[in-house]
Order: structure tokens, then sequence, then C-alpha cells
């Protein structure tokens, strides 16, 4: 006999089936998502709320949202969901720049920030980062040169330069120069120095793209002084040479030198430019085929173009040094305007050229007995191997010149873990090495360089990996 009917479903708008009596119905189930904690609830949880001290309100409710959607993908649990935004508040950094233990010897490595900045630059850093004179005269109160403090302190420390100018950056000194002073008239360049530096950026598509000519001379192994001056002409804008900083050509090789090129420049009445690279202000006995701008102004360059993170060891910046009317030209130029360095920059120039040595010096001129026995002392207290290695400036400076040095070899599997740890470590792979090289790692830094390793042993060891020691 079939079940008492009692009630109905309905199925459509004029349609019903009945429900059997004996037919249970399902319990209700709760759904999860109902436990997630409310917006402003959360945003109220005094933690959170203290964090708008140090973060935006877009930035706070942006790490709220993003926990509550790891609830709702069932990644987390609903309870989960402050604990999730605490701990993101906790671990967030104010910039997603992280300090890094430079362990590869290699001086001025441009993927890690070139040069680190002197305690005295990043002083006058924080010093600048407010309200400041960077063109105010205080004694007057009517509007100053900009930069005044970076120029004098340029002019002092190459007393060969007539004026100086700085914008944000090399590759914005040599467009400035070559615009300001050819505009669309021809660039005249050897093609041993059409060069490509990082990231596939051609120094001769920089310079054509903002409107000047190349003109090049010579051939890529060989350059003579008459292959300049039978390019010189009424539709020359300036002679210019580059230096071949981050290559070298050997071989069956000529070039032209700037004391060479002077005379004719000048007769021809066409400036005569040098852009150097690598930063040296002064000549160098670690680099004595590095080219550097007081040498060059004395041979008769009428314009120096530097790098200010490279060997000078200070922020980025493109420094300009040169002849009073040259320089004149190059500051009323309405590209200035758009490439100048801002307030920082010319804080921490300022303070580079002031200050005591920066650590790219101190790394160049590391004592090498000191390097050795320091280096000896590391490899001891992890269990390492002390082996030769030579470091290298980097960045576009002494191209194939070895640093001679030392470097802790570790097992090659404790790199990734150490570019990963706590503090980030970037060593160099080789030959199945890990090798730490201790030159561009300040020595203050040691205990903490030997905790990172420790950490990333650790760290392999929780994975299964074994001991290579």
């Amino acid at each position: 006999m079939p079940p008492r009917e009692r009630r109905t479903a309905a199925v459509g708008p004029n349609e019903e089936v009945p429900v059997p009596e004996s037919v249970e119905r399902p319990e209700a189930v709760e759904d999860p998502r109902r436990r997630i904690p409310r917006t402003d609830l959360l945003l109220a949880h005094p933690q959170v709320a203290r964090a708008s001290a140090t973060m935006s309100d877009l930035v706070v409710r942006d790490i709220v949202r993003a926990a509550q959607a790891r609830a709702r993908a069932g990644e987390i649990a609903p309870e989960q969901v402050l604990d999730d935004v605490r701990a993101a508040i906790g671990d967030r950094p104010s910039s997603s720049l992280r300090p890094v233990l430079n362990a590869t010897g290699v001086i001025v490595h441009t993927n890690l920030g070139r040069a680190p900045l002197s305690a005295a630059a990043r002083e006058a850093v924080l010093d600048a980062a407010g309200y400041t004179d960077v063109e105010f005269d205080l004694a007057t109160g009517a509007r100053a040169r900009r930069g005044a403090g970076a120029r004098a302190a340029l002019l002092a420390a190459c007393p060969e330069a007539e004026d100086a100018l700085v914008v944000n950056n090399g590759a914005a000194a040599l467009v400035l120069a070559t615009t300001a002073l050819a505009g669309t008239a021809d660039v005249v360049i050897s093609r041993g120095e059409l060069i490509e530096i990082g990231a596939g950026f051609r120094l001769p598509d920089l310079i054509a793209s903002a409107g000047a000519r190349i003109h090049e001379v010579g051939t890529t192994n060989r350059t003579h002084l008459a292959d300049y001056t039978e390019a010189l002409g009424e539709r020359t804008g300036c002679v210019l040479r580059i230096h071949t900083s981050n290559y070298r050509i050997i071989g069956f090789t000529s070039e032209v030198g700037i004391a060479e090129l002077a005379e004719p420049c000048r007769a021809a009445g066409v400036p005569l430019l040098a852009d150097l690279g690598s930063g040296l202000l002064a000549p160098d006995v670690h680099l004595p085929e590095e080219p550097d701008a007081a040498s060059a102004l004395r041979d008769g360059a009428d314009l120096v173009i530097a790098s200010g993170d490279k060997l000078l060891g200070g922020p980025q910046a493109g420094i300009l040094l040169g002849r009073a009317d040259v320089i004149a030209r190059l500051a009323r130029h309405p590209l200035a305007r758009a490439v100048r360095a801002d307030k920082l920059a010319l804080a921490a120039l300022e303070a580079t050229l002031t200050g005591t040595a920066p650590p790219v010096i101190d790394s160049l001129h590391a004592d090498p007995d000191q390097l050795h026995q320091r280096t000896a002392r590391v490899a001891e207290r992890l269990g390492g191997r002390l082996i030769p290695h030579d470091g290298r400036v980097g960045g576009g400076g002494g191209a194939e010149v070895p640093l001679p040095g030392w470097a802790v070899a570790l097992e090659a599997e404790l790199a990734a873990p150490l570019r990963t740890g706590d503090l980030a470590v970037v060593a160099t792979v080789r030959d199945g090495d890990c090798l730490l090289d201790l030159r561009t790692v300040p020595p203050e830094q040691d205990d903490r360089l030997v905790a990172a390793v420790d950490s990333a042993r650790a760290v392999l060891a929780a994975a299964g990996e074994p001991d290579r020691r």
C-alpha cells in the first residue's frame, strides 16, 4: 500500500507533485562562509587598527579582503581569517625591496642596486626626506640654484671642471648632452664604440631617439684621427668618445685618445664629449686603464659624463662636468627639466663626496691579508673550504680586471635557501660549489652571514637533503 500523501512540492507555476511522508528531508547544512568575519569587525581589531599608523587604509583593507577571499576559496578556515590578517600586517614591509647581503664579490652589482650608500649618504637621504632648501636661499628668502651643495662638492672633487650638472642617471646625461649640443645634427662616433648596455639598451638608439644623427667613423677594431677629422663639417654637432667599459677589443686595434682629438675639435668649433661610464673622478691605482674625469678634462674634453652609482660609490645619478659655457647650454635646454635629479639623490651625492670613503671604495681597496684572514675565520666557522677567488668591479667598469681574493666554498644546494631566507644572501654557484666572497660583505655582517648559512642548512635538513659538508 503506497504511503499516505500529506504534502506537496511545487515544480512549476501550476503543477504540484505529492511528497511522500516516508521520505525524510535532509538537515540544512550551514554554509561555512557565513562564519567569515565581517570587514568592519576585522578593521576594528586593535592590532589591525594600529596598522593604519604605517599603512594606508587602502592597503589594510586589501589585506583584509585577501584573507576573506582565501577563506571563501577554502584555503583557510573562517576562524583563521583574523590570524591571517594579523600575520600579513606584522610581516609586511614598507617596501617590496628586500635588503640583500652581496656575497658575490662583484662590487657594483647592477641587479643588486649597484653602489651601496655610505653611512653619511644614508643619513643625508633621511635628512632630505622632508622639506629642504633644495632650491631656496634661507638667508635671503629667494629662490636659489638647485643642488648647489652637490655641485660644489663635485667641483671640489674634480677641480679640472669649470662647472657641473647632475641629472637622474648616466643615460639621461648622454641624451641631454647630445640633444643640447647637436640637436638634429651629426654626432660623430667610432664604430667600435656603438655599444649596448644592460637590458638590451643600445647607446646609438638612445642618442638618435632625441633626433640627433649618428655619423659612424672608422671600423669596429681600428679608428684613426683622420677618420674623425674628415667627418668634421657644417653638419657636425659634437664628437663623442664612449669608453667601452663592459668589454674589450684586443689584437689588431687602434683608437684615438682625447688629447689627439681635442685640437681638431677646437679648430672646427665642435664640442668634444667623453662618456666615461664608470664614474671615476680621479685616477685609481687599482684600475690603471680605467679613464677618469680629471684626466679627460686635462686632455681637452669639453664635457665629461659619468655615473654616480658606480665607482663613485653614490646614488643613481648622471654627472656632467666640463666647460662653464657647455654646462650652461645643457642646463638651459628644456630636456634638463625632464631629467633633473631629485633632492634625495642630490643629498646622497654630496654626502658621498664629502664624507668618508663609501663601501665601493672600501671593497675595491680591501687589504688582501685582512680579507684572507677574515675569510679563513668564516670558512672555519661554517666548515667550508677556503679557496682563491677573483672579485670584479661590475656595473660596466674595470672590464676583465680581476680583483684577487678569497671565498668560502660550501655545498651548492645552499644557494637557493640562502637567497630566500629571512636574510637574503646572494652567492655564486660555480664548479659544484656555493661561493661566498666577503669582499662585498661588510665585516660587521659576518655573524649574520654565518647565521644565514646555518638557517639554510636547517631548511635543507627539514626537506630531507643530506648534509654534504
